[in-house]
């Protein structure tokens, strides 16, 4: 006992010494808030949390915890949190909270980018950008403290899927720790001095991702889950913001029949934001909402957002209005479609702030019962009809009403490939739904894979199933952790990295 103790004061200590000052804590309270979150991972309670407050600070706790064998797990959002990849994978661990380090280093509008700490968030950051008449493409109604660099780094879908070049888009460059202790800096960054401050002077712009040698090392960090390195800043390419705005709406009985549609505005870059929700999801988005309105909601809706920019912005809007409408009538006659301009509860002024702003408190994914659990992968757009009915079977398989489950697909990479999501609430005091849920959470891949799901994204329970089908992949990628993080501190039990 009294060695364990020793070694705690010693370690605090420690840690003390490189944040410089009093952001170590091991209050209860505080790791409490690190030991679980909404997912089903073990709880494990960390050692210690830490908050640096810059990179050099990151560097040396890296470097500390390589020399001591503490495990790192590192942190940049706020509560809550779901898919237990910030829950401690071991015992003894400390939890790297990056949310002091949230300053905007920098917004250059002529280059339409913002260079940004890890700490930042999108309630943080887009009104700084509407300063300078810049935007960034966010998530889905992301919540108020979710840091855009995490966001972006675990691949969360992005909204507007002509401006989705790759899955690490809109990220660009990055300063990254990685566990071996070195730091570099990714992309066109990589090219100058190691200071942000003395690559601006020299007129260099953290633009182009492809560093010396074509090399984009933010490629081996998307997804990974902190596993690999720490980011202390990055560059994030921003847009126009619009000068006029308006979302459409097109029903529909069945997904089927907005298929052709919504790979047809794809093709010809139609629309900024552009998705299929279930009724479900809308629901949940637009919470609370009227009992009345909420049944009569269809049961598929395509949304897609217009906008006007700068030269003939109404013009511009009015055109794109006019191409939706009649892509519409061409491929939807079949089956009654049309362009509604609001549906019931729904109009456009209210989906636009669902797609251009945070959520409110609390959550929109837990507003409805209080928890939930997604299950999500990657698919191709004509597969996703079979996909979603054979995860709605499983769901009610699982004794979970298939009518509850909330569907979001969202178009990527110019609708090359498509997010498809589904969000299960529950009751967390209702052991029969919560078990259900758990039921579908757990075997959701080892059903959807062999037919077409792509798992891009292992969480929990999922990574086993989708490791296992990749025996080579999952060879290389635990040779790149060795190199990168020779002795498995960052996030040690997540992904293939036991």
């Amino acid at each position: 006992m009294g060695n364990a103790i020793g070694r705690a004061v010693d370690a605090r200590d420690a840690l003390a010494e490189i944040v410089r000052g009093e952001h170590v804590s091991d209050d209860p309270a505080t790791l409490a808030g690190f030991t679980r979150d909404h997912s089903d991972e073990l709880p494990i309670p960390p050692w210690f949390v830490v908050r640096p407050g810059d990179e050099s600070q990151v560097r040396e706790l890296v470097g500390w915890a390589n020399a001591t064998g503490t495990p790192l797990v590192p942190v940049s959002s706020g509560p809550p949190h779901f898919r237990g990849d910030t829950v401690p994978g071991r015992p003894g661990a400390v939890v790297v909270d990056l949310r002091r380090m949230k300053a905007i280093r920098r917004i250059d509008r002529r280059n339409k980018l913002a260079v940004i700490e890890p700490g930042v968030t999108y309630a943080q950051l887009q009104p700084a950008l509407a300063a300078e008449g810049l935007r960034v493409v966010t998530p889905l109604r992301p919540r108020a403290g979710k840091s855009v660099i995490a966001a972006l780094l675990e691949r969360e879908p992005t909204l507007v899927p002509r401006y989705h070049y790759a899955f690490p888009e809109p990220l660009r460059n990055c300063g990254v720790v990685w566990g071996n202790g070195e730091a570099t800096y990714t992309g066109e960054a990589g090219y100058g001095p190691p200071s942000l401050d003395a690559q601006w002077a020299a007129g260099m712009r953290q633009v182009d991702p492809k560093g010396p040698a074509q090399t984009d090392f933010v490629r081996l960090l998307s997804g990974a889950q902190g596993t690999l390195g720490i980011v202390t800043w990055a560059s994030v390419k921003c847009t126009l913001l619009p000068e006029t705005r308006k979302v459409v709406f097109v029903p529909a009985h069945r997904l089927e029949h907005l298929i052709g549609v919504c790979g047809r505005l794809q093709r010809l870059r139609l629309g900024e934001e552009v998705l299929l929700a279930s009724g479900s999801l809308l629901a949940s988005l637009m919470a609370p909402m009227r009992e009345a309105d909420r049944s009569e909601l269809p049961p598929w809706t395509l949304v897609v957002g217009l906008a006007g920019r700068a030269m003939f912005p109404e013009e511009c809007l009015a055109v794109q209005e006019t191409d939706v409408r009649e892509v519409v009538a061409d491929l939807g006659r079949e089956h009654g479609l049309e362009v509604a301009d609001g549906l019931p509860g729904i109009d456009s002024d209210g989906m636009l702030e669902i797609l251009t702003g945070v959520s409110a408190e609390p959550y929109w994914r837990l507003a409805d019962k209080g928890d939930c659990r997604e299950v999500f992968f990657n698919a191709t757009l004509d597969k996703l009809p079979d996909l979603v009915a054979a995860a709605l079977w499983l769901a009610e398989e699982s004794g979970y009403p298939a009518a509850d489950v909330g569907v979001y697909i969202q178009p990527q990479q110019q609708g090359v490939v498509h997010h498809c999501e589904f969000t299960l609430p529950f009751d967390p005091a209702d052991a029969d739904e919560a078990a259900a849920v758990r039921a579908f959470h757990t075997t959701a891949v080892e059903r959807l894979a062999p037919a077409g799901a792509y798992f891009s994204r292992p969480y929990g329970p999922w990574a086993n199933p989708v490791y296992a089908r990749d025996g080579g992949s999952t060879a290389m990628l635990r040779t790149i952790k060795g190199v990168f993080d020779p002795n498995n501190v960052l996030n040690p039990g997540k992904l293939c990295f036991r």
